[in-house]
Order: C-alpha cells, then structure tokens, then sequence
C-alpha cells in the first residue's frame, strides 16, 4: 500500500496527515524546516477546531499547554470601541478563541501523527520534485504514494511543481509585525482588538509570549515604511493603543519587526491527477480576523472524508479530487469576497482621507439584539463548516 505523501506540516497538512493516519491510512509527512518554530505565524484556534479536537479526544490534552482565551472581538474606532463578535455567547463550552503559539500546536499534533502506526515525519525534508506517469502525479522524489497533498502555504513551492498558479483577488493592505511585552496592568479584556487612525489600523493579538501587534500600510509600502523608521509606529501605538506606551521605546529599529504581505489569493483547479492542494497552497487568506488556519482545518477535514475511502482501494480517481474543491471551494470564496470587499474599501478610504471604519454605523449595527452572537458563530465556524465523517 502506497498511502499518501503529504508535504508541508502547517495547521491544514499536520491535520490531514493525522486524520489520514488514525484512518490507518499509511502517511509520510514531509516539512521542510527542522522545527515549527517560526515567528509571527497565526495563532488562533477556534471553536470549531476545538471542538474537533475534543471528538478526536485531543482537546483536554491540548489545552494543558499555556494558551490564552479570547472571549470577544473588538475594534476601537474614532467614536469608541466597538464589540463586533461575542464568543461567550456560543453554545459550546469552548465558547471563545484560543491563542497559543502555532508552533506549540504544531509540535503537539505532530506528537500524536508519530505515534500512529505507519505514519512518519520527516523534517528538514524539502520536496523539490514530483514523480508523474502518463500525466499523474504517482509520488515525490522516487517515493510512490496514491496521492501527493500540497499543504505548503501561501508560497507553496508544490503548487509551482505542478503548474497549478495562484491567481491575486487584490489584497491592498501589508502588516509590520512586531512585539511588546505584557505587563499584570494591561487591560484584563484586551485580547484579539484592532485600533484605527485615520490611515493605518493596529492589530493586537494576546498570548503566551507578549503582544504580538500588526501595524497596517498600503500594499507595497513596506520599504516607506521602513525608510521612515519606527517612530511613526511607535506615535500611533501611543496615540491609539496609549496603555501601550509606556513600553513603545523598546521597538527601536526595523530589525525588530517582520513583514507579513496580506494576500488574498486562490488556484482555479485545487488538483491534478494524483495530486490535491489545500489551505495556503489553494487558497490564501488574509490574516485579518484569524481565519486561515480555520480554513485549512476545514480543508483537512473535507479531504480526509473523500480521500480515506478511495485510499483504502488504492490511487485516488479524479473525481475524489474534484470533489474535496467542490465541498470547500464555495466557503473559501465567501470568506475571500468578504475581505476583498474590505480591503477596497480601507483602501478607498485612505484615498478620500476619510475614516478606514464607519464607527457611528458600525456602532448601532453591533448594538442590536442577536448581531454580535451571529458574528461571533461566523467567525467560529466559518461558512458550511465540514463535519469529520470518519470514525
């Protein structure tokens, strides 16, 4: 038995891996690094991931790690904050959003994957060839396998090996990411919160490791950005964030932050013969409102549903393929199109010098009964959320 080779060990490609190989599906999990460790990756667990974790059995597990419980989302506009999303309200018991280091996350599922039979990790492993026979991708670099998944982000390195591009949706904001340590007198509700000014938002995420914060330019604008240095940034965090600003002066150079280019982009064909791509490496989501992993695992999901049958009879017929694009695509649109909408509209706003956020609008609209709950469930769940079919 071939199995599948699965390349990229992300939230979407650890969780398929794992779901394959508890299906007793035969996996070899490919990642390029030698570790999870990378900085500034999405670190937002959602009750909907939560809640598959906990049928899997994983969840008590997981959450004894150091994580942070995100109960509302929040921005902070011109006219005051705002509550947009109450998790709290959720009919679950994992009525909020948890915050912990990707990596931690990463390195947890990849425990549980080494553990199942006929499963194998290899990390420090780049996959930099496809094997095809008469038009089939039938492995990777001499191993075979019934279906190669590309589950290797945004800059997915097998989407180019298998001539499947990425088409832009325009995305027209990049974030500056950088760190500020948390002290016991920071705002006790200050969790997952966006802060505007008139040109550029503040994204402020909690954790285990301080305050991460993305600081918002227009696409492109990354080297005016760092031209102009770190004081621009560090006079908004005072302005609009100002229980932050007695720590600002310890970002004192560009070398202390990264670059995450927002991109809002997607394949026109998730697969070939023998071959499925999924989360970043279909369809890249934009950072604001956390819900690219969610996605992924969604992604993960759908595909082991379709793919565990067909596995266990051998190579994966086109159809299945096709079918996994056909269950998922329709949400990942409705996600895109949203913040596409969004993205033009800030970059419009900045254009006519008006306010990036309607806060009087916004402000009426979440004060009606029923609005925040509703957001909240949306940004849990996503669209047509899949449910795990497998044992």
């Amino acid at each position: 038995m071939a199995g599948a080779a699965i390349i990229g060990g992300g939230p979407g490609g650890m969780m398929v891996a794992y779901l394959l190989g508890r299906a007793g599906i035969k996996v070899t999990l490919f990642e390029t690094h030698r570790d999870f460790d990378r900085d500034f990756r999405g670190d937002s667990l959602h009750p909907y991931t939560l809640e598959l974790l906990d049928g899997l059995g994983l969840a008590e597990k997981l959450l004894e790690l150091p994580h942070h419980k995100a109960r509302k989302f929040r921005l902070h506009t011109t006219a005051g904050p705002v509550t947009t999303a109450d998790y709290t309200r959720l009919p679950t018991r994992f009525n909020y959003v948890a915050l912990m280091p990707q990596a931690r996350f990463l390195d947890f599922m990849a425990e549980q994957f080494r553990e199942l039979p006929g499963c194998e990790l290899q990390t420090g492993s780049k996959v930099t060839e496809l094997d095809t026979e008469d038009g089939r991708v039938t492995g990777v670099q001499g191993m075979k396998a019934d279906v190669v998944i590309g589950a290797d982000g945004r800059n997915s390195r097998l989407r180019r090996l298998a001539d499947l591009p990425a088409e832009s949706l325009g995305a027209k904001t990049d974030l500056v990411w950088f760190r500020l340590p948390q002290r016991d007198s920071d705002p006790p509700d200050a969790d997952v919160d966006l802060f505007f000014g008139r040109d550029h938002y503040i994204g402020l995420l909690t954790g285990t490791q301080g305050w991460q914060l993305g600081y918002s330019v227009p696409k492109g604008g990354y080297a005016q950005a760092r031209a102009d240095g770190v004081e621009p940034i560090r006079r908004f965090v005072d302005r609009h964030v100002p229980w932050l600003a007695d720590r600002t002066h310890l970002l004192a150079d560009f070398g202390q932050t990264t670059l995450l280019s927002v991109d809002i982009s997607r394949v026109s064909r998730w697969w070939r013969p023998g071959l499925l791509l999924i989360g970043d490496a279909a369809h890249v989501i934009s950072p604001v409102g956390g819900n690219g992993i969610l996605m992924a695992i969604q992604d993960a999901v759908a595909a082991a549903n379709h793919l565990v049958p067909a596995l266990k009879q051998g190579p994966v017929p086109d159809e299945v393929l096709a079918a996994v694009q056909a269950e998922r695509e329709p949400a990942v649109k409705l996600v895109q199109d949203d913040q596409v909408r969004i993205e033009l509209r800030a970059a419009r706003a900045r254009e006519l010098g008006r306010p990036l956020v309607p806060a009087r609008l916004l402000q009426l609209i979440t004060a009606m009964p029923g609005v925040r709950k509703r957001a909240a469930r949306s940004n849990a769940y996503g669209p047509m959320a899949p449910t795990l079919s497998l044992p």
